[in-house]
């Protein structure tokens, strides 16, 4: 899960990390005040969306009067800020931050991530900041410094000395990183992050380290222990279909073709999608049923994929192991007669009780399409799409 920028820099601050001042606006009125609030002769507005290189699409601006802050405010309401890493939707804005323009001497890069080769916490730091990781990685890959943290022991001060040498920094400088490493690696450990960033983390004029943007995102599934993470949440910047597979405990990506999946096992849906592509179809979704799916279960996912209006055929693919094959074509004759389904079902059984669900699919009478293998399958799902031209 993905939080706004004012949430992270909250976050962060609340564990010692130093922020610049600033305020939450819903109105360009209230952007206004914000920047009276605050003081000075030059602010900057944010708008918040859950992405990087806001500033590239106009996202970000320095505004030297009330009456600029609140203009550009009220350009940034309600317009679709797209990104490079939004796609071409882009992400509605209805929030802006305002904060007071900071001197910057120099830019750094700071991040936390989990390195899932080495199953360690890793800090990968850069005395060039303000760019995207990605950018940074192919422009200056020499820049990039990394270090791993054992958790048995966790973030030691001599590593964060050692990192803060090797980025050049001297004198209290040193002291200063070292007190936001530490605290970095604290809220990241604490609160079952997944990804913190700092970027860029700025030295002002006066050779003052200062967190001049921040993002941090979380682990979905340690959510439950979380309450406090989990109310930051934004449905406003997620896909609609992937809020309401998550309100519904569904594992759900959506994707821009137009066959729906409902698939039992990551590994099996990644596996369905390629296959889907080999047949030269293009998959709606990521969908993972989970194990012990009930009937009902099924109906949700069923709803789930639907509402995608792009979707033109479902596929389900089954390998039980903990699921059931009867019972998933329960769900499935459920859903058909329930929801009123008129498109293409191809439907795909293996494991245990397959006879039993074949059998009910069978009996229902309903026109789905079933298959043996996930290649026919696949295949199936393909010729039944409305625009695949039909064999004479």
């Amino acid at each position: 899960m993905d939080i706004h920028e004012y949430q992270a820099k909250e976050i962060l601050a609340g564990f010692g990390v130093p922020v610049p001042r600033g305020g939450l606006a819903y109105s360009p009125e209230q952007a206004g005040y914000r920047a009276r609030e605050l003081g000075g002769d030059a602010w900057v507005v944010k708008a918040q969306i859950h992405s990087g290189g806001r500033g590239e699409a106009g996202g970000v601006k320095l505004c030297r009067s009330e009456e600029e802050v609140r203009d550009y405010a009220a350009s940034l309401f309600g317009k679709s800020l797209v990104t490079k890493q939004t796609g071409a939707a882009g992400k509605d804005v209805y929030r802006v931050w305002v904060e007071g323009a900071s001197d910057i001497r120099q830019e750094l890069y700071l991040g936390f991530v989990l390195d899932r080769k080495t199953e360690r916490i890793m800090i990968v730091a850069s005395g060039h900041g303000g760019m995207e990781i990605e950018d940074l990685a192919e422009e200056d890959p020499e820049s990039l410094r990394r270090m791993v943290i054992d958790p048995a022991v966790g973030l030691a001060e001599y590593q964060a000395r050692e990192l803060a040498f090797q980025l050049g920094l001297s004198g209290g400088q040193i002291a200063q990183m070292v007190g936001i490493l530490r605290a970095c690696y604290r809220a990241y450990r604490d609160l079952d992050a997944m990804m913190v960033e700092i970027n860029p983390l700025v030295i002002t004029g006066t050779g003052e380290l200062v967190a001049l943007d921040a993002k941090m995102s979380f682990d979905t599934n340690a959510l439950y222990r979380r309450p406090d993470v989990a109310a930051l949440r934004d449905p406003s910047q997620e896909d609609a279909r992937e809020s309401v597979a998550a309100d519904n405990g569904l594992a759900y990506v959506g994707l821009d073709g137009d066959i729906g999946c409902i698939i039992n096992g990551a590994g099996l849906a990644m596996a369905t999608m390629d296959m889907i592509k080999l047949a030269g179809g293009e998959p709606a979704n990521f969908l993972d049923i989970g194990g012990g799916a009930s009937p009902e279960r099924v109906c949700t996912a069923f709803r789930t994929v639907l509402s995608d209006p792009n979707v033109s055929v479902v596929l389900v693919n089954i390998f039980a192991g903990i699921n059931r094959c009867d019972w998933i074509a329960e769900g499935v004759i459920k859903a058909y007669r329930e929801l009123g389904l008129s498109l293409p079902v191809v439907v795909r059984l293996a494991g245990t009780n397959v006879e039993a669900g074949r059998k009910l699919l069978n009996a229902s009478g309903l026109p789905i399409v079933a298959a043996d293998t996930l290649a026919e399958a696949a295949d199936a799902a393909v010729a039944a799409r409305p625009d695949t031209p039909k064999a004479a």
